[in-house]
């Protein structure tokens, strides 16, 4: 029995190989000549082009630059006038810089008779002078001869080394000097444009193609497609200026560490060459593509008539058996065995998609087991998108809440029913844990494309525990409210969003006359007492209030999220109308007035709470003492 990999791959390689050979043989015969001669026409070509470019960004910078010089003149002896007719705007510089915006330029500068800047657009160059640095001294002539109109060539101002163009005159009646900066945009522009590594950009329409302008006399890259090379001598990259001079048909050198072919012309004092790697030159050029894609079309009728036979043979058909095996098995079908022995790869693959299968199958019945043996409720299950058959344990159907006679019928549907069902009573203080009929299950799933692997737990006992921890550590046994910590805990995570709080107040309440009624009626009847007014607040503004004892007869009303100040106002005196009109049953037939203190403290965007509650706090005691002091029982 042979290998499926030596069958198929024996035969591929023979043929493969032979038809490489022949077309190889005829792809180089024609692949040199052609790649030479075309790539000097195109070096040629864009050689051309780039001296023609040049020539003409030299022509318009110096227009510009005789044009942009002669703005920046008129413009400066423009504002001369309008300061001269209007002296007062050398006193504000708003003023000044409102006429800069007008003219379009950039800096306006006033300096005085001796030469001293004392007004302009920037108040920050107050106090320099002609001497202030080598770019302001070219305007210190201008001082012993007032016919003078100096128009300054592009150079970085003093303060900042911005490049600038300056230019300065007289006013009119001789009183001051005006000076007016312009950043020249449009000649760095066309500067910019008449760089060689920026015009090497334009004409790099074959971006494997790099070009390079040399220095004749020093050797030194003046430009470059990579600007990483500029400044840097040409025995760098591996060139020299021997082979640049001596071969203007071009020739072959080791650049950048890779052969390339060579052609340079001299341009405007510097030598201008493009370079090609012969990996370009000689992989992607039109008569070797078309002889190529001839070759590949030949290899591919071939070797698919080849292999097509081989694979149908030896392979396809097998395949096709095997699949419909699996098809079956993964339909639940887990008796079903596959037997292809055509081939030793198609005889090993049966052997383990079997052991696979009877492992599977050992290791479901081994869980269900081990799961039975424990003291806790819990069920395994798993399933793929695409099998109409669930992998479940025996007490998942019992988790879920499943009546017996569909335990047996659970499938993809009935599961993620009852998995929705249970998920939509959360559990408070942990995202994994739901409640049903009194129950709390944990619900962990582990998804994987299509597959899912899931398990629940029955952690009924340990979350009721927890929850009864939680409520004795945060509410008051006696009245059901918040206690000091519960209150506190309530706050941080609503000052921790202090804008959704919107108008809100803290309420201080005192009940009054607790320790009358404990020492007429008994301790009891005033825990009832408490209990009543404890009452009173909770049901007070639902939905815009939470209530909390802090111990004795001290309690807090959170009074929060009104739409304006006037409705809080209004639940403020809502409150004051109870505060000497209410009643407490203490026991069957037993009633007093319920009466308390209270004092209110708005937070006004105020954070800190312990803060506003001593606040409040104050305010009850002050309203206290301004009651009578005790209240008449009955």
């Amino acid at each position: 029995m042979k290998p499926l990999k030596k069958i198929i791959g024996r035969y591929m390689n023979l043929v493969t190989l032979i038809l490489i050979t022949v077309l190889t043989i005829i792809i180089v015969s024609f692949q040199v000549a052609d790649a030479h001669r075309q790539a000097y026409k195109d070096a040629v070509t864009t050689l051309q082009q780039i001296e023609q470019v040049l020539e003409q960004n030299t022509a318009e910078l110096a227009e510009i630059s005789a044009a942009y010089q002669q703005t920046c003149l008129y413009n400066a002896e423009a504002i001369a006038y309008m300061i001269q007719d209007n002296p007062t705007v050398l006193d504000s510089v708003d003023e000044l810089r409102r006429i800069a915006v007008l003219m379009e330029v950039d800096e306006i500068h006033i300096f005085d008779k001796t030469g001293l800047l004392y007004a302009g657009t920037h108040p920050e160059y107050f106090g320099y002078t002609f001497d202030s640095g080598e770019q302001m001294m070219f305007f210190k002539p201008m001082l012993t001869d007032p016919s003078l109109k100096l128009v300054q060539d592009i150079t970085p101002n003093v303060a900042e080394a911005k490049l600038m163009q300056y230019s300065a005159l007289w006013s009119p009646d001789r009183n001051f000097i005006v000076q007016v900066g312009m950043e020249p945009v449009n000649i760095l522009k066309v500067t910019q444009k008449n760089e060689l590594s920026y015009i090497f950009s334009l004409f790099r329409v074959n971006p494997e193609a790099d070009y390079y302008a040399i220095d004749p006399a020093s050797g030194e890259i003046v430009g470059s497609t990579d600007l990483d090379y500029v400044h840097k001598n040409i025995d760098s990259i591996g060139l020299r200026l021997d082979d640049i001079a001596s071969h203007p048909k071009g020739f072959h050198a080791f650049v950048n560490g890779q052969d390339a072919f060579c052609v340079f012309r001299f341009i405007d004092s510097n030598y201008v060459g493009r370079i090609l790697t012969n990996r370009v030159l000689y992989d992607w050029i039109i008569l070797n593509t078309l002889i190529l894609l001839l070759c590949l079309v030949m290899i591919a009728v071939v070797l698919m008539r080849a292999v097509t036979g081989y694979m149908n043979r030896y392979v396809v058909h097998d395949i096709y058996r095997i699949n419909r095996k699996l098809h079956a098995i993964a339909a639940g079908d887990l008796d079903e065995d596959i037997d292809v022995q055509s081939s030793t790869e198609f005889s090993q693959l049966s052997s383990d998609i079997n052991r696979m299968k009877k492992s599977l199958l050992d290791s479901s019945r081994k869980m269900s087991y081990v799961l039975s043996k424990t003291d806790m409720y819990i069920g395994v299950y798993e399933y793929d998108g695409h099998m109409p058959q669930i992998r479940f344990t025996e007490y998942v159907p019992r988790l879920l809440g499943l009546p017996p006679d569909k335990s047996k019928q659970l499938d993809f549907e009935l599961l993620r029913e009852s998995l929705s069902r249970l998920r939509s009573h959360p559990c408070a203080g942990d995202s994994n844990i739901f409640e049903l009929d009194g129950r709390y299950i944990r619900v962990e799933e582990i998804s994987e494309n299509s597959s899912v692997f899931g398990v629940l737990i029955d952690v009924t006992e340990d979350t009721l525990k927890r929850l009864r921890i939680e409520r004795e550590r945060d509410y008051d046994l006696l009245t059901g409210l918040y206690n000091r910590r519960g209150l506190e805990n309530f706050l941080d995570s609503c000052f921790c969003k202090p804008e959704t709080l919107r108008e809100s107040a803290f309420v201080m309440i005192d009940a009054d006359n607790l320790k009358v009624i404990n020492d007429t009626y008994g301790h009891e009847c005033g825990d009832a007492y408490l209990r009543q007014l404890a009452s009173l607040l909770a049901d007070f503004a639902p939905g815009h209030s939470t209530a909390a004892r802090l111990g004795g007869d001290e309690f807090v009303l959170f009074l929060y999220q009104y739409q304006t100040r006037a409705a809080l106002s209004d639940a403020v005196s809502a409150l004051a109308e109870l505060q000497n009109n209410s009643r407490a049953c203490l026991r069957d037939g037993l009633y007093v007035p319920l009466v308390f203190s209270f004092g209110c403290c708005l937070t006004a965007d105020r954070t800190d709470y312990h803060a506003l509650l001593k606040e409040a706090d104050e305010k009850m005691y002050t309203n206290k003492k301004s009651r009578k002091s005790g209240m008449p029982l009955g």
